[in-house]
């Protein structure tokens, strides 16, 4: 939805209001340096590091992270953060990062002070896109179509709000007994289909020229408002119950550009996987494997999703037959060239590679680990084996990791499931 609302009576022509957009000192017909700015303290009373904390498989911040870059219309996306790890994860995911003074870190600090700190020391840029990092519905087609009101409508700030149905009252202090409606008529209730309701901020953005910012605002001059749905203003400093939030994002996320295929095959290596890679042999000399019941239980849930589990392995052990039987999974064993294996597998089943899901845990696994769709790899595995993989586990091989992997593997699924609907849905309303 797309709604302007002009703020003041300024009048200035488009031409004065890019002159004070670029400043006077920048080169005549240069169009402006839009930069999109999310700001991300490493403190947060709530949620230790809530800036980073996965939610439906990606960290809070990558989903804004992401939007902003496939919009296409920042010319630099920075995050401003005071923390190492926070700072690790925008650069992961192509951000650039300013590391913010400990004057403009504080609890009592504004995003007002951090956006003009940053601004101060970033001569090139003329507009921000203050984005905020606990949004993460905001889709790349909010900032675009914000953005169009700057370019196209002169505007010299846009931000985001949506539509409210509260009542409101005035609150009574401490002794009083009376209270008077704020916004309705108590004798004329309107049924909510009758009232239009009210627009609220709702802080997924604010853009606003540095001329604006440098003066103290981040809303003045030219003001435009952009109206989005509820299901998209989800906010995590209010939707604090992380698990509905997930299923918030999940259905109303944004996922990228890239067309997400459910998994219908997990190909899983035993030995440094399964197993924690130790044998132990009994007195007798036989051969003793210990495994997790957590990740045998994560094989099945997979299997009773319609996933079809596998395991290989580069050696012949009866153990590995046993397991194999157990958790009702084929079995390949010597398998020399392990890639070759998995591509028979995939041809056999008419899959694509972004339908195919593999863990392995050393050099022998790479080749598979990249070609795989979704690979993952235990916390302990080879370095090799970690650079090659998408998803690297936070529990180590036999410690819960296949359990884990498995997990990641069914939230991909109902994240292609949630962006097959969404596009349903727009093409129904199209």
């Amino acid at each position: 939805m797309n709604t302007t609302a002009s703020g003041s009576s300024e009048n200035a022509s488009a031409s004065e209001r890019k002159r004070k957009m670029t400043g006077s000192d920048k080169e005549p017909g240069k169009k402006p340096h839009l930069s999109a700015l999310i700001l991300a303290r490493g403190g947060s009373k709530g949620i230790p590091l809530k800036n980073i904390k996965v939610l439906a498989g990606v960290p809070l911040i990558g989903w804004v992270i992401r939007a902003a870059f496939d919009s296409g219309v920042f010319d630099s996306v920075w995050v401003s953060t005071d923390h190492t790890k926070i700072a690790e994860v925008a650069e992961e995911f192509g951000a650039q990062v300013h590391r913010r003074s400990p004057k403009v870190s504080t609890d009592s600090s504004s995003s007002l002070d951090a956006i003009q700190e940053f601004l101060r020391l970033h001569n090139e840029v003329d507009i921000i896109g203050n984005i905020q990092a606990t949004s993460p519905c905001l889709h790349p087609n909010h900032l675009q179509d914000a953005t169009r009101k700057i370019w196209e409508d002169g505007c010299d700030s846009v931000f985001s709000v949506v539509r409210r149905h509260h009542f409101r009252w005035q609150e009574v202090k401490t002794g009083g007994v009376d209270t008077k409606p704020l916004n309705l008529d108590p004798a004329n209730r309107p049924r909510r289909q009758d009232w239009d309701g009210e627009l609220c901020e709702n802080g997924s953005f604010y853009f606003a020229t540095r001329e604006l910012i440098e003066k103290g605002y981040l809303q003045g001059g030219k003001m435009a408002y952009y109206e989005m749905l509820p299901e998209f203003s989800v906010d995590i400093d209010i939707d604090i119950d992380w698990p509905v939030a997930e299923q918030r994002v999940l259905r109303f996320g944004y996922f990228g550009k890239d067309q997400l295929e459910q998994v219908k095959l997990l190909v899983c290596n035993i030995d440094g996987c399964l197993t924690d890679g130790q044998m132990y042999l009994s007195a007798g000399g036989e051969e003793l494997v210990s495994w997790n019941i957590r990740d045998t239980a994560g094989i099945s849930m997979v299997q009773e999703q319609g996933v079809e589990v596998c395991l290989i392995s580069s050696r012949d052990c009866h153990i590995h037959k046993l397991l194999a039987k157990k958790t009702d999974c084929q079995l390949e064993q010597n398998a020399e060239n392990k890639v070759e294996v998995l591509e028979l597998w995939k041809n056999k089943r008419k899959l694509s590679w972004e339908q195919v899901a593999y863990m392995g845990n050393d050099e022998s696994d790479v080749e598979c680990l990249k070609k795989a769709g979704v690979s993952g790899v235990p916390h302990d595995a080879s370095s090799d084996a970690v650079k090659a993989a998408g998803y690297t586990c936070r529990n180590s091989a036999g410690r819960g990791a296949v359990r884990e992997f498995t997990d990641h593997i069914l939230l991909l699924s109902e994240q292609a499931r949630a962006k097959s609907q969404q596009k349903k849905n727009t093409e129904e309303c199209v």
